[in-house]
């Protein structure tokens, strides 16, 4: 079974607030949530690339999702957390923190809870979003994971993190 099968089976959604605005992204993306933690600087990175974190050793690229969607800058609360993703680009695993104000719950949905996404008045690229699914009195917009970030922007994050990685490398060595 492959990663389109597995993920097409699996319908459970994680929401998330940027904002006001509700968001959703199959759990078959996310690996992991976690707590704010300290952020290595990446010089001369596009603005929505906050830096690097340290997870578990691995240098894991960090991008604020509200710059990314054309929002204000993540202002950080108690509530601000990180959400570890895998994004499949050209058949490759890539994994990336994205900021997010805020995270839910966990919604199980079916197909037919799940309606097209509109076709005017979003302000998010349309291919973005797989569809608007109505939770309560909300919409949640369902996100696909793997189209946020273009192949351009995901070559700058990998040789952002293989720079960081050589200068850590280059750190170490030196003391």
């Amino acid at each position: 079974m492959n990663t389109t099968e597995k993920q097409q089976k699996i319908n459970s959604y994680l929401t998330f607030r940027l904002g006001d605005e509700l968001f959703a992204a199959n759990v078959s993306k996310v690996l992991n949530i976690l707590e704010m933690t300290k952020v290595t600087k990446v010089p001369k990175a596009p603005p929505y690339l906050k830096g690097v974190i340290n997870l578990r050793g691995a240098v894991l690229p960090l991008v604020d999702t509200r710059i990314k969607f054309e929002m204000s800058e993540t202002e950080f609360t108690p509530n601000t957390c990180i959400l570890v993703l895998d994004i499949n680009i050209n058949g490759e695993s890539v994994h990336v923190g994205a900021l997010v104000d805020s995270v839910q719950e966990v919604v199980e949905l079916d197909d037919a809870d799940i309606l097209p996404p509109p076709s005017i008045g979003t302000r998010y690229k349309p291919e973005f979003i797989e569809g608007v699914a109505k939770l309560g009195d909300e919409f949640a917009m369902i996100l696909n994971m793997d189209l946020i970030f273009s192949t351009d922007e995901l070559s700058i994050l990998k040789e952002s993190v293989s720079e960081e990685k050589e200068e850590e490398k280059e750190t170490s060595e030196q003391s």
